[in-house]
């Protein structure tokens, strides 16, 4: 694969192909900042390698904490340190993940005595953060910005937090509510936690609040939720079998899941059937909406087109890391589609409804765009046999997955590339091995 760009190769699927997706990146993050606050050895098995997480393993590592990669064994073991952390005083650079930004800032403000310096990529030094930072502030936590108030890279002195009530403004992002969560049984006492509006992806907050339990004594007491308000009990981090297994992604299974509408015949996606900690497992009702026939069998989820693949109006304010895979593969419906719920996406590794927005129109779409919405006109009759179409990226793994799916549609019937993919390598970020899982299906199911 060139590192510039990848030219996706179409085919059409005559068999029932079955693939596996890795681990997910949301719920390898989260288990790795629990299995640090956990009392004693946890080993996570499944756990997505892929650059969020390697940048987690390796900020944690730095901090002290003891970890052993088994990468051929997609597992890792976690020593857990109950929380505290060896090392007081660190440089750490998140990045351009979202998780780690988030999760592991939560994780540091609970050190007595500590002093890290944080940073990330560009794209990361306008992400939101301030619900987050605003909160662990007013808890005990002194914060020096080296630029940008409330923006990466900024100091944290930390000096523990305090129980007082907290209210959290996780509107720009359900990772700033997840992340004192996460964080909230290591604090002393019982924890009154009262959300400030509404967030978006609130089955992530779901996902956090599940994760927790999982990773607490048996017996224990759970956390409860009214509304906005939630009452976090005094409890104890200390999963009794010393291991964890973590689901497939869900959000990466969502390309393969949506293949059939660009290449035709069944796709199976394996080990997703038992998936119940993952919003974005809600895609396949979306589909089904759209002409699919989802099913789960002892193999896995199924997917295949069972009529003409239709639009329709979908909000994916809950689901919204999979607006993409829909948008992307809007050329091939049949009617016009209306995405709504996906203005926080503007805020994420790039401007997703602008970027998609300008992609789709290259492919000849008329798209209207609104601060909230896409509404896309499908049609691909405006494209010559001239290719191929350049698609860009921005640095963005999800715009180079959903957009080979599309590429790999055999749209002038001569099998050869129409769709060049730039910086294919973005993948990395969750899903490293994706063009190589591509390729095998273009191999195998013809």
């Amino acid at each position: 694969m060139n590192d510039d760009f990848i030219d996706i190769i179409p085919f059409s699927n005559k068999n029932k192909c079955m693939l596996e997706v890795p681990g997910s990146k949301s719920i390898s993050n989260r288990a790795l900042i629990l299995a640090v606050l956990n009392d004693g050895v946890v080993k996570l098995n499944g756990i997505l390698h892929s650059e969020d997480v390697d940048i987690m393993l390796d900020a944690l590592k730095l901090l002290g904490v003891k970890i052993e990669i088994e990468r051929e064994n997609k597992s890792v073991v976690v020593y857990g340190c109950k929380g505290v952390l060896p090392v007081k005083k660190a440089t750490i650079n998140v990045g351009n993940a979202g998780t780690v930004a988030r999760f592991l800032t939560a994780l540091l403000a609970l050190q007595e005595g500590g002093e890290y310096s944080l940073d990330g990529s560009l794209p990361m030094r306008v992400r939101p953060m301030g619900g987050l930072l605003n909160v662990l502030e007013s808890h005990g936590a002194k914060l020096e910005f080296k630029g940008e108030k409330n923006c990466f890279p900024f100091t944290i002195k930390t000096n523990a937090l305090s129980n007082e009530d907290w209210e959290i403004d996780a509107s720009a992002s359900s990772q700033i509510l997840s992340a004192i969560l996460l964080i909230s049984p290591l604090i002393p006492g019982e924890i009154r936690l009262n959300l400030i509006g509404e967030t978006v992806s609130r089955p992530f907050v779901q996902m956090t609040v599940e994760m927790i339990h999982q990773f607490t004594e048996n017996g224990s007491q759970k956390i409860t939720q009214n509304g906005n308000k939630f009452l976090i009990p005094d409890l104890n981090l200390n999963i009794e079998s010393g291991n964890y297994a973590i689901e497939p992604d869900a959000t990466a299974a969502s390309y393969f899941i949506s293949l059939p509408l660009s290449v035709g015949g069944e796709i199976v996606v394996q080990n997703l059937q038992n998936c119940n900690l993952q919003g974005d497992i809600g895609f396949c009702e979306v589909v089904k909406n759209i002409g699919f026939r989802i099913s789960r069998s002892e193999f896995g989820i199924e997917s295949r087109l069972d009529t003409i693949a239709g639009g329709g109006d979908f909000d994916f304010n809950d689901i919204s890391d999979t607006f993409l895979t829909l948008a992307a593969l809007s050329p091939l419906l049949q009617s016009p589609l209306r995405i709504s719920g996906i203005a926080h996406t503007r805020k994420q590794e790039t401007d997703r409804v602008s970027a998609m927005a300008n992609e789709l129109r290259k492919l000849g779409q008329n798209v209207e765009e609104g601060h909230d919405f896409l509404s896309i006109q499908p049609s691909l009759n405006k494209l010559s046999s001239v290719s191929p179409v350049s698609i860009n990226t921005y640095d963005d793994h999800r715009f180079a997955m959903c957009f080979a799916i599309l590429g790999s549609h055999d749209l002038f019937k001569n099998g050869k590339s129409w769709m060049r993919i730039q910086d294919p390598n973005c993948c990395a970020k969750t899903f490293p091995k994706f063009f190589q899982v591509l390729s095998h299906l273009q191999s195998n199911c013809i």
